[in-house]
């Protein structure tokens, strides 16, 4: 075998199933193989230079068939994109297509797009070459783009091939790919896709699998030096379910937590804290969602339908994430409704949130604010962008310090999608993300964030209302 296979010697237990790349907890084969991996990094001066602005990197542990027919362990490396301006590191796996070389169709077409683009500089707007020039350019660009994701022909654990087009039109409904014809730039050359690809070439089984970070934070993401991270949903999600085709797979952890169920199961009543005719306010249990997603789930708005009221009057005056738990206001009067939300819009409801975060910070006390937005490739993953961002603003204080866990109040001044997760977890931020917090932490158990207090006008009777339910933590 090629020197792109590494020896690992580990006690620890063999997994029964692949990982369920985009939800897990490391195995302990991929711990070891990542500390590897960032052994031979720091060694290298070329590398880290590189890596310590912040690289994403990816093992894969598998099995090698040797000429005693015996099954020996190793791993496999890689990284996402290019490293130090290179694809080729001979002890990393190989990208799936090479883009880059020189002479290349691909690299020529840029080198033509390129000119192009110097001689529409030296044009105006609307001289006809110029106009000419630029639909060409259009032309030449969409079909680089079609000719590239056709390389890509990605395997999968049943021997059977596609390219990346044929893959994202597959998963994709109509109305998706009307808008998005074809995938996000950087398909394909992640660190799973790429790992897949070359075990499945060179007849390896894969064992686990896992994704981490080296070096320093992005100024948008949620990133932290040795932090294990799901893959991506936007590029990775119709790639790796077409790869992972033909392997036992770990079930999403999630699928697990019993209060994610078909509709169709026995539902649980709501924990009401507060009701009148026009409002009611509940403790919303951790795990259970506002509203239903994609799936049928269990959700408090479900709920509602089935045991309170099958009502369009009724209504939720706003959402919780479905880890976080505490005070949910539910309307029963559009008029209700509509005078909560001119509260929430007009920033008059004001909210306290307690939280444990998983470390510690040097401030008591302060205010963060960071611009958010969804991150369109890997949604619901939220982004921190100054330019296109929401305004989002959240005091804290700290309550206390255990054990390394720091218990906080949060108080939001918006509403922006987990706003409270990112302010906590973002290195512009306070840089330790809420205990639990798959998305933006290491995850594990219940998201340890609570809605705590809640303080508004009542719709009806004008009464100044504040209403408050401890934490279970």
């Amino acid at each position: 075998m090629t020197k792109k296979l590494h020896p690992l010697k580990s006690k620890a237990e063999r997994p029964l199933r692949f990982t369920f790349p985009f939800c897990y907890e490391p195995h302990p084969f991929c711990v070891e193989a990542a500390q590897k991996v960032r052994r031979y990094v720091m060694s290298h001066d070329e590398l880290m230079t590189d890596a310590a602005s912040g690289k994403m990197f990816g093992v894969l542990v598998v099995e090698e068939l040797n000429n005693e027919n015996q099954r020996t362990l190793g791993f496999l490396a890689a990284y996402s994109g290019l490293l130090a301006g290179r694809n080729d590191w001979s002890w990393f796996v190989p990208s799936v297509f090479d883009a880059q070389q020189p002479d290349g169709h691909y690299k020529e077409t840029e080198r033509h797009i390129s000119a192009m683009n110097e001689i529409i500089g030296t044009l105006e707007a609307e001289d006809p070459l110029s106009i000419e020039l630029r639909e060409r350019r259009r032309q030449m660009s969409e079909d680089l783009q079609l000719w590239l994701f056709q390389q890509y022909r990605m395997l999968n654990a049943e021997g059977q091939e596609r390219c990346l087009i044929d893959i994202w039109h597959d998963y994709h409904s109509t109305k998706v790919r009307r808008k998005f014809p074809f995938p996000p730039g950087g398909a394909g050359d992640c660190c799973a896709p790429k790992l897949l690809q070359y075990a499945y070439q060179q007849g390896l089984k894969p064992l686990c699998m896992a994704e981490f970070w080296i070096g320093a934070s992005p100024k948008a993401e949620v990133r932290h030096d040795g932090q294990f991270y799901p893959a991506c949903r936007g590029k990775c999600l119709p790639i790796l379910t077409w790869m992972l085709k033909g392997l036992e797979i770990d079930e999403n952890p999630n699928q697990d937590d019993s209060l994610l169920f078909p509709l169709n199961d026995t539902l649980a009543k709501l924990d009401v804290i507060y009701e009148d005719q026009w409002l009611m306010v509940i403790n919303k249990p951790s795990g259970l969602l506002s509203v239903p997603g994609r799936e049928s789930r269990r959700s408090v708005w479900s709920i509602v339908r089935q045991y309170y009221a099958d009502s369009d009057d009724w209504a939720l005056a706003h959402r919780l994430d479905m880890g976080t738990s505490g005070l949910l206001i539910i309307t029963k009067t559009r008029d209700a409704y509509v005078l909560m939300q001119e509260q929430f819009a007009q920033r008059k409801v004001k909210k306290t949130y307690i939280a444990l975060l998983e470390g510690t910070i040097n401030s008591k006390r302060g205010t963060i604010e960071l611009p958010l937005r969804a991150d369109p490739l890997d949604r619901p993953r939220q982004i921190v962008d100054y330019e296109n961002g929401k305004h989002a603003v959240t005091d804290f204080e700290v309550l206390s310090v255990k054990d390394g866990i720091t218990r906080i109040a949060l108080y939001p001044h918006t509403g922006r999608t987990h706003q409270l997760r990112v302010h906590c977890a973002h290195q512009e931020g306070l840089g330790v993300p809420i205990l639990g917090d798959d998305l933006y932490g290491k995850g594990g158990g219940r998201l340890y964030l609570h809605a705590q207090e809640i303080t508004f006008t009542h719709p009806y009777t004008r009464e100044k209302m504040t209403l408050h339910i401890a934490s279970d933590f």
